[in-house]
């Protein structure tokens, strides 16, 4: 991880995991959108709903991460059904 990625996740993560705040800029939305994209198993698809309760535990608006997960192309969508397909990989 860079020092800004670092940087960027103090600015805008709680210490518990919540998202203080949604970045307005792109290159840190980005940022954050990867590391909660992290929540998601790889090759696991999840139905809408527990695509909300997990986005919950990170913010109330829910509705808007999923949004800008499947714009980012973190997340993938067909027919109420999601899958993560993009974001960083940890090995």
């Amino acid at each position: 991880m860079s020092a800004m990625h670092d940087r960027v996740l103090r600015n805008f993560m709680s210490a518990d995991g919540r998202l203080t705040s949604i970045p307005t800029k792109q290159s840190k939305l980005a940022i954050v959108l990867d590391h909660i994209a992290q929540s998601f198993e790889l090759g696991q698809r999840y139905p809408e709903s527990e695509v909300n309760t997990i986005l919950m535990r990170v913010h109330s608006d829910y509705a808007a991460l999923r949004r800008y997960l499947v714009e980012g192309g973190f997340l993938t969508r067909e027919d109420a059904v999601y899958w993560r397909s993009g974001g960083s990989v940890d090995v």
